[in-house]
């Protein structure tokens, strides 16, 4: 910007606008590389912007943009453009006179709005919401001509390789990367230039895209300022709109695809276009770096020229390990094209082709398969730890070859797969972690050394041959090449001695021997088997090619590797990646009960656990922080073969004798205190707690119950009698006359805060229990949780428990300590919460932690109240202390203890703790962080302490987004609850603190 610029305010500013104008407004200064912006306010709103050129601006350079922007309003008003306005003398260009130099002066109408790089966080409907406003502005230009829409410009990304004249400017990896741009640009240029053309914005960067206030569904308002539009190839518009809108992402491709639908959706681009697509948002950026090199040298103070240079670099690297081939081909699916160019002209040829499995299996007489489903929902494979043993998962497939011993074991097109658990399979994305997941050939299960033979002519083009392929050990891969039809046959999980007879360049006949299956661990570490797949393309690829693709991009590795079977034509193969939740939710609205509830507005089909993480149908894994009921890690191997040993075995009550009840016994003993001896196996920690209550009764001859507000103790009729969070809860008829309930005792929002919380909570008990006296009633019994989950993770003041138990024994009433959810080493500190404290109960209530999912609960009292509760009437629970959940039982207690989980509750749950403590320094919406071990709540309010339920809400449904699980507790359902399996380690806890800070920037959050 010239010394006039730099020197003119926005007093100046006024003037001028009144001069030309006579508008009275306020001036603010905006930022612009050649022109001297004012954002101008009439009456405290925002109306226009006051642009004012520089001396030597081309009149017609003006001229073409103000026509431009009319051309627009007339044609389509949705596009939302800034308007021209006229001057006192009514032309749209204005001449004034600063220092003696003439300066032109525009008035457009100001668009409120965001900028695009103010918006957080820039979601597939905000990117297809750009492209949709870009298309609409390129076809409202098609017919718009003007003189100096063919001038030269450096920004014209068809005149862009002026830019090696400045290659000299970088570093050596710097210069490769944009080297390789410019000399896929320079080498495509006669095909290019046929391209379609038209005047087009040319600059949708992050200052002049204008995005709505809507902060949970934001939309793209307008595209402005004009200043570079340009008449050149369409497609460039697309690429510099994509170039910008990818940086500070994590998945570019995956960011530019939704923009390249919105686009498509309002001006269809043609196949041809998309062939360059990916180079031109390279070069694109290959400009940027380029100006914003030599700005370093020219212009090193001017901030703006350089503040796109290090998000491009990033961006730019990113995008030079993008798959060019592959980049094409997502793009044709955006626009409804097929991904690969040839896969109808494959189809055709496959289906005219007779291939039978005997002439890639010679010495294997069999030509129909039985199929073997392997996918995430399949109970083939057994435990994870039980596939991992090859020895016995090989037994199995041989055990089933006895069973079909015609037909050849096989399966896996597109078969989403939990099996890979390598982390060379995960990478990070815009959705967080994501796997490779989804099968993209077919597996052949048959015996080690089984000869396999080529189906066509063809060439080596791949041979690993070495130590073997991680993934497949030796590998082939054949090019066949017809006349107007190119593709790739491979063939994995090879011996490599079988592989090493042959060489790059090879051919190979029709009905020659290609390689020999191999046996673990030289075929990659698998049972033995023929991986056969066919590809279109070899993308980038040299060494090796993805057996297995992700989710997300499955479209396009479907059309690139398509179904070997169109070439077997063979029956019996199972359909793989099927949505059926649909369906499932349609029949469990159907037959469930309404009262059933789903979580997320989109409820997932969660179809496998494996420790920390559950997994969806498709293969997608999502790192679970609610689930407590997994309490040594979904599915738990020596869990579930404690319980598979033994439901073979036996599965009988109680009535007769089994040590499976008494050896649980003897371990659940050890981990209480010794006043608590005795105990009572139910299923559930509702029938604990009922059955709690009739102990109660027996002993102290009253019903009286004394609980907690919010408080909530099961879902049987007498548990719910005393649950406050059931019966003051939406559908609930208020507390019955026996229960009786004390305001939680919260230090953060409750009826008391400060000093002697404690005192003045027990003191409410107190009032209670004279309230019963005062009825001439006796005292039941007190229940309560050491940490009340449904409350909202509401922490106990310290020495609140120890002088409420001593007041409810003074009235000779019964304590029961709710150990459903908190127990079993959860605390960290203590086994039990009720050791927290330094209290001892008359009774304890266990359930969810301790069969890992099993229906297995238990009750632990004293022998005086054991005594009295054996009064003559038998107690009786079929199911309850079953040898089955007792080895279940007792397996998760064994586990808890070799695996030093209550350690590791402690440590994980501190740390945990205290990043989100530290959380809470820069997002003052966290008002409270509680909690103790893995058994954690922060709770969201405003400034007044104002619960947030729309925003935590908002926030759980955005950590999904992430694949991560929370969910939301207490009254106001504003707390996050996080109580995760217990073998939860520290880098699961640093990856939701990581996302939660991502989600706390967001634009909705921040916004009170």
């Amino acid at each position: 910007m010239n010394t006039i610029f730099k020197n003119l305010s926005s007093k100046n500013a006024e003037n001028i606008l009144l001069q030309c104008y006579s508008i009275v407004g306020t001036a603010t200064k905006l930022p612009g590389e050649l022109d001297a912006n004012f954002k101008i306010k009439i009456d405290g709103k925002s109306s226009y912007i006051l642009k004012i050129s520089p001396e030597n601006t081309d009149f017609d350079e003006l001229d073409f943009q103000v026509q431009m922007l009319s051309h627009i309003s007339a044609k389509e008003k949705s596009i939302n453009a800034p308007r021209c306005i006229l001057d006192k003398n009514k032309v749209l260009i204005s001449k004034i006179s600063l220092n003696n130099k003439n300066h032109s002066v525009r008035l457009l109408t100001w668009i409120n709005g965001r900028i695009w790089n103010s918006v957080n966080p820039k979601l597939k409907e905000l990117n297809f919401s750009l492209g949709e406003k870009n298309g609409k502005i390129t076809r409202a230009l098609s017919d718009f001509e003007h003189p100096f829409s063919e001038r030269k410009l450096d920004w014209d990304t068809a005149q862009a390789l002026w830019t090696k004249n400045y290659l000299h400017l970088f570093s050596s990896d710097e210069e490769k990367v944009v080297s390789y741009f410019l000399n896929q640009f320079e080498s495509f240029q006669k095909s290019y230039k046929k391209l379609r053309k038209s005047v087009v914005h040319n600059d949708a960067n992050d200052n002049n895209v204008l995005v709505s206030e809507n902060l949970t569904n934001p939309k793209v308002n307008a595209i402005i300022d004009f200043g570079d539009a340009v008449k050149t190839q369409i497609i460039n518009d697309l690429a510099i709109t994509c170039a910008y809108a990818i940086m500070d992402t994590e998945d570019p491709l995956e960011t530019s695809l939704a923009i390249v639908i919105g686009y498509h959706s309002t001006f269809q681009l043609e196949e041809k276009e998309l062939e360059f697509l990916y180079t031109l948002i390279g070069i694109r950026l290959v400009i940027s770096v380029t100006k914003s090199a030599i700005n370093k040298i020219e212009n090193p103070k001017n901030k703006y020229l350089l503040i796109s240079e290090k998000p491009a670099w990033e961006v730019l690297r990113k995008w030079r390990t993008i798959s060019a081939n592959f980049a094409h081909y997502s793009f044709r699916n955006a626009c409804g094209y097929t991904a690969h160019p040839n896969q109808q002209k494959f189809e055709k040829w496959a289906k005219e082709q007779q291939v039978s499995l005997s002439e890639l299996f010679p010495t294997i007489n069999r030509n129909q398969i039985h199929h073997l489903d392997l996918s995430v929902s399949s109970t083939f494979t057994g435990h994870q730890e039980e596939f991992n043993n090859l020895d016995l998962f090989q037994f199995k497939i041989v055990q089933l070859q006895k069973q079909v011993p015609d037909k050849i074991i096989a399966g896996g097109y597109l078969e989403p797969r939990a099996l890979y658990t390598s982390t060379e399979y995960d990478t990070i994305g815009n959705y967080g972690r994501q796997s490779r997941s989804i099968h993209l050939g077919i597996d052949f299960w048959l015996p080690a050394n089984t000869p396999v033979h080529a189906l066509f002519d063809g060439e080596i083009v791949i041979a690993v041959n070495d130590e073997g392929d991680k993934e497949y050990g030796g590998l082939i891969v054949l090019k066949h090449e017809l006349k107007e039809l190119t593709f790739y046959t491979l063939y994995g999980h090879n011996t490599i001695e079988s592989v090493q007879q042959h060489a790059i360049g090879d051919l190979i006949k029709k009905g020659e021997q290609v390689t020999v299956l191999a046996n673990y661990p030289e075929n990659g570490n698998w049972a033995p088997h023929l991986h056969f797949q066919v590809m279109l393309s070899l993308l980038e690829y040299k060494n090796d090619f993805p057996g297995v693709g992700y989710f997300h991009q499955i479209d396009v590795w479907k059309s690139i590797c398509p179904n070997p079977n169109l070439l077997f034509k063979l029956a019996g193969f199972k359909e793989n990646l099927i949505d059926v939740s649909q369906t499932i939710l349609n029949e469990r609205k159907q037959h469930l009960g309404k009262s059933l509830s789903l979580q997320y507005q989109q409820p997932l089909h969660i179809v496998k656990g494996a420790n920390q993480h559950l997994i969806d149908a498709f293969g997608n894994k999502f790192l679970d922080t609610v689930n407590n009921v997994a309490h040594v890690g979904h599915e738990n191997f020596n869990v579930v073969k404690a319980g598979q040993q033994q439901m073979a075995l036996l599965n009988t009550n109680s009535r007769y004798l089994h040590k499976n009840i008494t050896t649980l016994a003897k371990e659940l003993l050890e981990t209480l205190p010794e006043e608590l001896s005795v105990l009572h196996f139910v299923n559930s920690g509702s029938e604990a707690n009922e059955l709690a209550i009739r102990m109660i009764k027996a002993n102290t001859n009253s019903d009286e119950i004394i609980a907690s507000e919010h408080g909530y103790h099961g879902n049987t009729n007498k548990t719910i009698a005393i649950s406050s969070y059931k019966f003051d809860g939406k559908g609930g008829k208020g507390k019955p006359q026996n229960t009786h309930i004390f305001p939680i005792p919260d230090t953060f929002r409750g009826k008391y805060r400060g000093e002697d919380i404690a005192k003045k909570y027990a003191k409410e008990v107190q009032l209670l229990i004279d309230k019963i006296h005062k009825q001439h009633k006796k005292v039941g019994g007190f229940i309560i949780e050491p940490i009340i989950s449904c409350g909202g993770q509401i922490e106990l003041p310290q020495g609140f428990l120890k002088e409420v138990y001593q007041k409810i024994k003074n009235a000779g009433g019964l304590c029961i300590s709710d150990e459903v959810q908190v127990g079993v080493g959860r605390m960290g500190k203590t086994f039990w919460g009720f050791q927290f404290h330094d209290v001892v109960p008359d009774i304890v209530t266990i359930g969810k932690p301790l069969g890992n999912g099993h229906p297995i609960a238990a009750v632990a009292c004293t022998k005086k109240v054991a005594e009295k509760f054996a009064n003559g009437m038998e107690f009786f629970n079929t199911f309850g202390g079953n040898p089955v959940s007792c080895a279940i039982a007792n397996e998760v207690l064994k586990e808890v203890k070799r695996k030093k989980l209550q350690e590791n509750a402690l440590k994980v749950g501190e740390y945990l703790k205290s990043e989100l403590q530290n959380l809470t320094k820069k997002y003052t919406i966290i008002g409270d962080v509680r909690g103790q071990g893995l058994f954690l709540g922060f709770e969201l309010v405003n400034k007044n302490l104002n619960p947030l339920s729309e925003k935590t809400d908002y926030l759980i449904n955005r950590m999904k987004y992430y694949g991560i699980l929370m969910s939301s507790d207490g009254p106001d359902r504003n707390v996050i609850k996080i109580k995760p399996p217990l073998t939860f380690t520290l880098e699961n806890a640093k990856e939701v603190i990581f996302y939660l800070e991502k989600v706390f920037d967001e634009d909705f959050m921040k916004h009170n």
